[in-house]
């Protein structure tokens, strides 16, 4: 009696690495897309929720007209004061980066401090790249780079859509 060997062939084994290879080289474009796809929406979720803690503060204490839109205010205002007259009343803890790890920037019409009361707030983050664009064009994107605007209650600019 001939005993059979047992085992897979070279010639199989090498078939099953290149299926493997080209599962794999389109799998991971589509898993990179989705993760800045994810960074996106978590970053826009971020912004609402500053934002809806915002208008809390603005009805309870009459600061300012949140419904006053532009595209970014011209005084920039730092974390921690704006720390400072949201958490913990109106959010409990401020989110300070996006889903990138930058830096949100936050503005208003008016300075804190001025005397003067804001009449109108922008959150901005700067997106994957972390610079900020020197101009808007209100409305949707698709690229990932571009600076995600919320002002007056609404994203003035921000992603949609298939990306770049």
């Amino acid at each position: 009696m001939a005993s059979r060997k047992r085992g897979f062939t070279l010639l199989e084994l090498l078939i099953v690495i290149a299926i493997l290879g080209i599962v794999t080289a389109i799998a991971i474009p589509n898993l990179l897309a989705a993760m800045q796809r994810a960074k996106q929406k978590r970053t826009m979720s971020d912004l609402r929720t500053i934002a809806s803690a915002w208008e809390s503060r603005a009805t309870e204490v009459k600061a300012y007209n949140a419904a006053a839109a532009f595209s970014y205010p011209p005084v920039s205002t730092d974390f921690d004061s704006v720390n400072a007259i949201l958490a913990p009343t109106y959010i409990r803890v401020l989110p300070r980066l996006d889903g990138w790890g930058n830096p949100f920037d936050f503005g208003v019409d008016q300075a804190f401090g001025s005397g003067v009361a804001a009449t109108a707030y922008a959150l901005r983050s700067r997106g994957r790249d972390g610079r900020s664009q020197s101009t808007y064009v209100d409305g949707i994107t698709t690229d990932f780079d571009c600076d995600i605007v919320y002002s007056g209650g609404s994203f003035v600019v921000y992603p949609e859509g298939v990306q770049k």
